[in-house]
Parts: structure tokens; sequence; C-alpha cells
């Protein structure tokens, strides 16, 4: 019989709560450093995690990914192979690999359909469901990096990702996931559209056309919404003398930029600020979200509550495409297939088509101008349009 079957589900549990056996918690891992060097006090895999995760404390998004990848393959170690993940060589990552496409058995890997469960919660499972191919290489590249760090630490011996196959950087795609300018526009309409009779539809209607404003004006990442305030509005004079408005985006990697926030959305703030009872114009440090649950209670909304309102005005959009006709159906499969991060490149693909480069660059926060250059169109119209002008078949 398999490890797997002698152990019962109910052994699955986050890192938080899980307890593993001495054999299995990592004190005598096979991979474990024998140096003596050790830059961490951790003499369990489960601590030795927990030191790698204190570093991204302060960045949430990144926690929970982080966390997520490492407590799987910490369960999956101990439970499916009867090994403490200290002991893991490179040919049980190549498995494990295989086990991100389908976890099984479905009962102990996957959660239930129905509802999002809580970490703590008996039914609490880790997975969703089988990774797709992006998910499962961002895993592997989530636990090479915690590897590396744990090698460098002192508490492993090597790293038995660092034999996998490494491939040569590849240019980075010309991004195609936007709305251009025609999806866009229906995108505004179905705001516009939207119902303001009572007062929760009418703040609903503020604070949608106010999210849309925020991720179209000034490109930001939906943990970028979640994560900062009103108090990082600030306004300044210019060398003419003219007063501009700023927004300091605390974002990816805990980086700060300063984004320009335009006559128009500083229009859209004061709305929206109005709506909820709030003075026009927000103070410096003031601590009121960037977005508000309807009530105008003091907290920032969760991810996926953003996630929720985006993803309903997409579907009302590609529902009012789709009443036109069947021809209307592709473009209607397209604004359906939308996400928040669309808006971002959207914003992107805008600003680069129309801006220089460079200020694009700061405004969405690229750390190198190669990766503002994917958002770069009008020189492959216009190549498309040279070819199809002078390149003919002549059937």
């Amino acid at each position: 019989r398999q490890m797997s079957d002698l152990i019962p589900v109910a052994a699955i549990a986050p890192l938080e709560l899980v307890r593993l056996p001495d054999h299995l918690d990592g004190r005598t891992g096979s991979n474990r450093s024998t140096l003596g060097h050790a830059q961490i006090a951790a003499q369990t895999d489960v601590d030795a995690l927990k030191a790698w995760l204190a570093r991204f404390l302060d960045t949430r998004t990144t926690f929970d990914s982080y966390r997520k990848e490492s407590e799987r393959l910490l369960l999956w170690a101990t439970q499916e192979l009867g090994k403490p993940l200290s002991s893991l060589t490179h040919e049980d990552l190549l498995v494990y690999q295989r086990f991100l496409a389908d976890p099984q058995p479905a009962e102990r890997w996957v959660m239930k359909a129905g509802r999002k469960w809580s970490r703590f919660d008996p039914d609490w499972r880790p997975f969703a469901g089988p990774l797709a191919p992006t998910s499962q290489r961002q895993a592997i590249i989530i636990l090479n990096t915690m590897f590396s760090w744990l090698v460098n630490a002192g508490y492993l011996a090597g790293n038995p990702l660092s034999l996998s196959r490494q491939r040569q950087r590849k240019a980075k795609p010309r991004i195609t996931r936007f709305l251009d300018d025609e999806l866009w526009l229906e995108v505004k309409t179905t705001i516009e559209t939207m119902p303001r009779e009572t007062d929760r539809e009418r703040e609903h209607f503020y604070r949608v056309r106010w999210l849309f404003s925020l991720l179209y004006i000034c490109g930001l990442r939906i943990s970028e919404v979640i994560e900062n305030t009103m108090g990082a509005f600030f306004c300044r004079r210019d060398s003419e003398g003219e007063e501009r408005w700023w927004l300091e985006v605390t974002g990816k990697g805990d980086k700060t930029r300063l984004v320009p926030a335009t006559a128009e959305l500083i229009v859209e703030l004061t709305r929206y600020r109005r709506e909820i009872g709030l003075s026009p114009f927000p103070l410096p440090g003031e601590p009121t979200p960037l977005l508000l649950p309807i009530g105008g209670k003091q907290r920032s909304l969760t991810r996926s509550a953003v996630h929720l309102i985006v993803k309903e005005v997409f579907n009302r959009t590609a529902s009012r495409i789709r009443d036109r006709g069947v021809e209307f159906e592709r473009l209607a499969h397209m604004v359906e297939d939308a996400s928040a991060h669309w808006m971002r490149h959207t914003a992107g693909s805008n600003m680069a088509d129309t801006m220089d480069l460079r200020h694009v660059r700061d405004n969405l926060g690229h750390s190198s101008i190669s990766t503002t250059n994917t958002y770069l169109h009008t020189e492959d119209d216009q190549r498309h349009k040279e070819t199809e002008a002078k390149h003919k078949l002549g059937w």
C-alpha cells in the first residue's frame, strides 16, 4: 500500500495548524545542511518555511501566494510520499509537477465547490482544482525561490529544482488581453446606463464609475486599489505655477511610484466622495480606502469583491452586445473573458500608443522599458497596413 493510503484525510491542514510526526518534521531530512553555519534558528521544515515567509508579511498578495505554494508542497511530500520536505529530490519534484496538473485523490486535495472555505474550516483543502499550465509554471518558480533561500540560509544542502532545464529568456510578446477603443466605449456605456433610482443603486453607480476611472487613468492593479488610501492624493504646483494632483501608490514589491491624477480623475474622486458623505478633497494622510463597501464603512474591500464588481460590468456589457445578434458574438465573448487586470493592460496600451514610453513606464511602475514596449500596438498596426498594401498573393 502507498503511504498516502495510511494517512487520513483529516491530516490535511493549513501551515498554521499542521502537526507532523518526528520522522516527517525535517529534523533528520536527507537534504539538511551539515556545514553548521545556518543563518536561521529553524530546526523543522515548518519553522523554516515560516522564516522564509516572514520576509513577505508586508506584501499581502505575495505572502498569500508564496504560503499557498510552500504549504501545498509540504503537505504533498508528507502525505503522498511519506517524506519530509527537506528530503525531497529532483525526481520527487518532477512527480510533483505532474501532480499539480491533476491533484488526486480529489477528496483529499481539492476544495468542495459552492463557496470559499476558511483556512480553518475542516473542509479546507489546498487546491480549488487542477492548475493551468501557467499556474504550474508559477508554482515551480516560487518553489525554486524558496529552495534557493533555504540553501542560502544554511538550512538545506542543495536546491532540488536547480537541475531543471534552464530555458533561454524569450522576448516578451505583445499584450493582447486589453480592451480596444470600441470595447472600452461599450464598457463605459454599460456603466452610464446602470440604475440609480435608490440610494444604494446611486452609491454603487458612483463607486463603479470611480473604480473604472482609477483602473484606466492610473493603470492600478487590484492589489493597489485595495491597499492604498485616499490620503495618498496630494496637490503641488509645477514650475509654471499650475496646481497638479498626484497619487502616491505603493505597489508590487513594495515599490512606491507617483501617478498623475488628471483633472478628469479628480472630478470623479470628488463625485464619489460627495456621494459617500465625505469632503470633496481628501486630507493628507487620510486613512479612507480608495474604494469602500456600500454604506460607507471605513474599511477596504477584499480583492475578490473588487474582482466581482469588475466582472459584473463586463458580463453586463457582453449581454448588451450579444443582444444585437449572432454577428456580435465574438465581441461579446471577448469582453466576457476580460478580467480586472485587462483594465491595466487597456490603460497601458492607450498610453503607450500616445505618450512617451518613459512616462508610461513610470506611470505603470515597470522596472524596465522593455516591459512597457509590450503595450505598443501602433507599430504593429502600421506593419499590418503596409503588408496588406504591398505584399499581395495575386491568385
